[in-house]
């Protein structure tokens, strides 16, 4: 779950404006909303196999919070824990099971994935430089907006983001596998009280780190 969020994930939280088409929530979030709380469920599934009859999902739950410039936490809780720390220069990634952690350079490993946008987005101009950005057609009561990564030799092939009432409540991204992941989430609390030292991360004791 961890490697599909950052390399298929993309985030975005806006507040209502009349008329407002996704594109326009992006660009409110982008100027209004510093920092943020929320609640998730990824539902991913694989492409169909030919012997199967229904394809392979797998769900699971956590939660989110970031901060700009550059800080976010994704925690996993069900039915695995696991956790991606983005602490401003280094990107941390925790598995419990494992009682493993990998560390990267947070600039080298975000890049132009739909992470970038939750950690280092701050207009529009910005995330133009890596993703083509255009409004969608609404469709189920959501608002949409469709990003793609101009770096086409990346595993991204594109995210849907959708908006309900100003407020981020989809988003569905497809990899150059054919794989889509769909994150619902819940409960926002936009601009939440959160400090740079909320990301902060400590390998736990006894724990492998590994660093690529």
């Amino acid at each position: 779950m961890i490697k599909q969020l950052l390399t298929s994930g993309a985030l975005a939280l806006a507040a209502l404006t009349a008329q407002a088409d996704g594109l326009q929530d992006l660009e409110r979030f982008l100027r209004e909303v510093s920092s943020g709380k929320a609640g998730f469920t990824q539902v991913v599934t694989s492409p169909k196999r030919a012997s199967e009859t229904v394809a392979r999902s797998k769900t699971s739950t956590g939660r989110f919070e970031f901060m700009r410039p550059d800080r976010f936490r994704f925690v996993y809780t069900k039915p695995f824990e696991q956790t991606i720390v983005a602490d401003g220069q280094t990107l941390w990634m925790y598995d419990v099971d494992l009682n493993q952690v990998t560390s990267r350079s947070q600039k080298d490993a975000l890049g132009s994935t739909p992470a970038a946008l939750i950690a280092a987005g701050t207009d529009l101009k910005g995330l133009t430089d890596a993703f083509e950005l255009k409004p969608a057609a609404a469709q189920g009561g959501l608002e949409w907006l469709e990003a793609r990564p101009k770096d086409r030799n990346g595993q991204l092939q594109m995210v849907r983001v959708g908006f309900k009432q100003g407020q981020l409540s989809v988003l569905d991204i497809e990899d150059s596998l054919g794989q889509r992941s769909v994150l619902t989430f819940n409960d926002w609390q936009a601009n939440a009280a959160l400090k740079a030292g909320d990301f902060k991360f400590q390998p736990p004791a006894g724990a492998s780190v590994i660093r690529p």
